[in-house]
């Protein structure tokens, strides 16, 4: 499980060290994805199988899911840990992300996500305001 917050510079290489508790959890390779929110999102391997796996048993037409193949896969990266603890962002992901020379990397359960810093401030702030709602929501039923 992922989970904190951890502010990091990026080299002028692209490389990002990741929490040392992370690199345990995620071992020798990485799959990095771009985010649905700006973001790059990182799986260890074991779970990037699972979401494969499960994308493939999903009941939709073969078109899309030809489509949802090419949008995930089609832009997806396999990187590994240099012996510092870092990846490098491909360019095309930094670029996405508009990562430059720091980043935030947050721990989402199962998975990570490499944010900009503002960029992450705006969505941690929204995050928390709907998770209050969300729990307002529980506490007067």
């Amino acid at each position: 499980m992922f989970f904190g917050e951890y502010p990091y510079r990026v080299d002028e290489k692209g490389r990002l060290p990741l929490p040392p508790k992370f690199r345990r959890e995620m071992r020798e390779a990485v799959i990095l994805i771009k985010g649905t929110e700006k973001c790059v999102v990182a799986y260890p391997s074991a779970e990037w199988r699972r979401l494969a796996d499960s994308l493939a048993t999903r009941a939709v037409t073969p078109a899309n899911l030809r489509k949802l193949n090419r949008a995930i896969f089609g832009s997806a990266f396999s990187v590994s840990f240099d012996k510092q603890g870092r990846i490098t962002l491909p360019f095309p992901l930094r670029s996405y992300a508009e990562i430059g020379d720091a980043a935030i990397v947050v721990g989402a359960n199962n998975y990570v996500e490499l944010w900009n810093e503002e960029l992450w401030e705006t969505e941690k702030t929204s995050a928390e305001e709907q998770a209050s709602q969300i729990i307002e929501g529980f506490e007067a039923q």
